[in-house]
């Protein structure tokens, strides 16, 4: 681990690295991480630095989605759009995601937690389509800054009592409601939780291609870690609010499906749709069932992969049409047979369709609710539902109907697109078959 942190630092140094040798020599990395999974339960790196089967997951995601978001970006490697400073900040960022996941300790996670920040606000001002980039920016800047330094405070409560801030001494139990909200409302806002989701969506819509697919592939990932690793601070507070939490999400992911279905941008309703996903996953972990804890594993690969694939497609669409709303993107299934396959395999999986990762990490979230209570049979119903509906809504809107006629020369689609959309589905759906390797 600490080698491959130490190449990304130099891939960062030597500036005369070009925009698709630091995409080889991502991937490259990520075979070697890959084939160096030795673990029995902590893979101990360093001092503060290691891993287990969870962050050994994430790391690889991180790994092939930054892998993914260089290869999208091919636009500002073609206008020279300052590409050095943009592989730097996308280099930066899955240093600082790597360095979270294999965190060992409770100060130097929160010390990572809180520098990826820093990289995807720079992506998405620097590279943003729109002028309201400034604004979703400060968005996402002050919800996760304003909510994480409760946490901070937290941390230094946790070393004033024992000590120390290792994970080691994750065994404590703090019966608090107040230190509940101060350790994991951070959390929360990252995954994010319905009530504090506000920030997402505008951040998705501003980012460039590549800002919306780390963010949603590898970035609300940190709010579930956060959660695996660190609830079990809290064994007898999670009794009393859990079930609060679980019914306010759940209710959340209903209302935002409908949200979902009177959306006209496409990038809007893909975000839209990621914290629904988001809101099942959330209320099958707070479950605490080991149904629930694997369920949400499986989530976060699955929805990282398939959300991803959404946007690197809009995109493409987008490089086309000069637009991402639904009233002038129409009739692609006239032109790009090929991209409407394309957006049926990727729309399919969203809705947890077999035979994606979805449907099973989906199967046990909601075995998991209905052992926890049989009352959110009805949420559960209704989601499954809207779920369907959004997605079969985004895909016959963009597919059918009569083609913009304002569009007068059309380029087909090439081999770089057909390989971003290839590697993000044939993982999310071949997975299905080695899916024994994701339970824990």
């Amino acid at each position: 681990m600490m080698k491959l942190i130490l190449c990304l630092l130099f891939m960062m140094l030597v500036n005369k690295l070009n925009f698709w040798l630091v995409q080889n020599l991502l991937i490259i990395l990520f075979l070697i991480f890959m084939f160096f999974n030795s673990f029995s339960f902590y893979s101990n790196l360093s001092l503060i630095l290691g891993y287990d089967f969870i962050s050994y997951l994430l790391i690889m995601l991180s790994f092939w989605l930054g892998f993914l978001m260089i290869l999208s970006s091919e636009k500002i490697f073609k206008n020279k759009d300052f590409e050095k400073i943009f592989i730097f900040s996308s280099l930066m960022l899955i240093l600082f995601l790597i360095l979270t996941f294999s965190s060992l300790n409770m100060f130097f996670f929160y010390l990572s937690f809180e520098a990826s920040l820093i990289p995807i606000m720079l992506i998405i001002l620097g590279w943003g389509y729109q002028p309201e980039r400034i604004q979703a920016g400060v968005y996402l800047f002050f919800y996760t800054l304003l909510a994480s330094l409760p946490m901070l405070l937290f941390i230094f409560k946790f070393y004033m009592n024992y000590y120390s801030m290792d994970y080691i001494f994750l065994n404590k139990n703090f019966n608090n409601l107040i230190f509940y909200f101060m350790m994991n409302m951070v959390f929360l806002v990252k995954l994010p939780m319905f009530i504090v989701h506000l920030w997402l969506p505008k951040a998705h819509v501003e980012a460039p291609v590549a800002g919306s697919m780390i963010l949603a592939g590898v970035m609300l990932k940190l709010g579930g870690y956060g959660l695996m690793r660190f609830l079990i601070l809290f064994k007898e507070i999670n009794i009393k609010i859990n079930y609060f939490l679980i019914n306010l999400s759940l209710l959340g992911g209903v209302l935002i499906s409908l949200i979902c279905l009177r959306q006209s941008d496409m990038k809007s309703l893909i975000a839209y749709s990621s914290v629904v996903h988001m809101g099942l996953m959330l209320s099958g972990l707070l479950t605490l069932s080991n149904w629930g804890f694997m369920g949400t594993l499986i989530i976060m690969i699955s929805h990282g992969l398939c959300s991803s694939g959404l946007f690197a497609l809009v995109n493409i669409c987008y490089e086309r049409f000069m637009s991402r709303s639904l009233y002038l993107v129409k009739g692609l299934l006239n032109i790009f047979p090929v991209m409407s396959l394309w957006w049926f395999l990727l729309l399919s999986s969203n809705m947890a369709a077999p035979p994606s990762l979805n449907l099973m990490g989906e199967i046990m979230l909601i075995n998991s609710l209905v052992w926890y209570s049989y009352f959110l049979i009805l949420f559960l119903i209704l989601m499954s539902i809207f779920s369907a509906s959004y997605s079969l809504y985004l895909y016959s809107f963009s597919q059918h109907g009569k083609i913009n006629l304002s569009i007068s020369i059309m380029k087909n689609m090439n081999l770089r697109e057909f390989m971003i959309l290839f590697l993000h589905w044939v993982p999310l759906n071949l997975m299905f078959l080695k899916s024994m390797f994701l339970f824990i």
